[in-house]
């Protein structure tokens, strides 16, 4: 009886030492993270006094993503033998110089995708990747800066793809107008002297005209997360069928070490672009496609996958 007794009285005590160990862990725990956040706020506060300088600002994110498959005499489906794959790869970049009296902002917006169905039974179809989704833009602004808002500014933009039809079509827009900056990280530019040239094989579908050129970015990174949209239109004085207009959005967020999720979409509106794909894929036709008989079709793609920051 007298050994059970000891035994409990041992055991409670073990227990209560242990519990109070538990509690001096957690506390010790709870002023370590106290001290981390505090150094953190401090690593924040300088990173806002650097970025606050004058000077050269650069940076990309992209985003990755593949599907890849293989059947053998897979039979409860159309096509037993058959590989497949689908890759995509978008990068966003940028290089910003900001002095007192003017602005030079660049960026960079690539997106390519490959598909690949190469069914192993049929020797006449593909058996490599096609590349379906193409976009590719380049931006050059510079304002002379009137005040902290408004500049007096000069646009260039390119924007083609690279795959398959590198500058067939091509856009150029060069122009001259205002730009205004309402907050942080944000460029409205609005040009009503512009030239929009394009640049194409189709001579009946494209075609070169003055008028409006309007674009609004919006680039941000709030810790893991990193957003980019750009909106970017051009109305023709001449017609309303050559004008056209993008917005691509892209979304990262970062998990472990610059690595993390991504996700991309895009919209276009070009009747240019749709009469031509209706002029080369129904040439026989009746009767024949032009601006009046066509709808503007919505051209749209969108891309999920891993994320890298740099």
């Amino acid at each position: 009886m007298k050994k059970l007794v000891i035994s409990c009285i041992a055991m409670l005590a073990f227990s209560a030492g242990f519990a109070q160990t538990i509690e001096e862990l957690k506390a010790e725990q709870a002023v370590k993270k106290d001290s981390i956040k505090a150094i953190q706020g401090r690593v924040d506060a300088l990173q806002g006094k650097i970025d606050a300088f004058p000077g050269w600002k650069t940076g990309a994110f992209g985003t990755i993503g593949a599907n890849l498959s293989k059947f053998n005499n897979w039979y409860s489906q159309g096509v037993p033998n058959n590989s497949s794959g689908n890759i995509g790869v978008t990068v966003n970049g940028f290089a910003n110089l900001d002095r007192e009296k003017f602005f030079w902002r660049n960026s960079g917006i690539v997106n390519l995708q490959w598909v690949k169905i190469d069914d192993k039974d049929d020797p006449t179809d593909e058996e490599g990747f096609t590349g379906t989704t193409d976009v590719f833009t380049i931006t050059s602004l510079y304002g002379y800066k009137l005040n902290s808002k408004f500049a007096i500014s000069a646009l260039g933009e390119y924007r083609t793809s690279i795959i398959n039809n590198f500058n067939d079509p091509g856009y150029l827009d060069l122009g001259v107008g205002a730009t205004w900056t309402p907050i942080k990280d944000m460029v409205v530019v609005i040009h009503p002297l512009n030239y929009n040239f394009v640049f194409a094989d189709n001579d009946t579908a494209y075609e070169s005209s003055a008028g409006a050129k309007i674009v609004v970015d919006y680039t941000k990174q709030l810790g893991a997360v990193s957003f980019k949209t750009n909106f970017s239109t051009f109305q023709s004085y001449k017609d309303g069928d050559l004008s056209n207009w993008t917005w691509i959005n892209s979304f990262g967020y970062t998990l472990w070490k610059n690595i993390g999720v991504g996700f991309e979409f895009g919209l276009r509106g070009n009747k240019q672009e749709t009469l031509a794909n209706a002029l080369a894929v129904e040439p026989a036709i009746r009767p024949t496609p032009t601006f009046d008989n066509i709808d503007n079709d919505l051209q749209s793609y969108y891309l999920l996958g891993l994320n890298y920051s740099f």
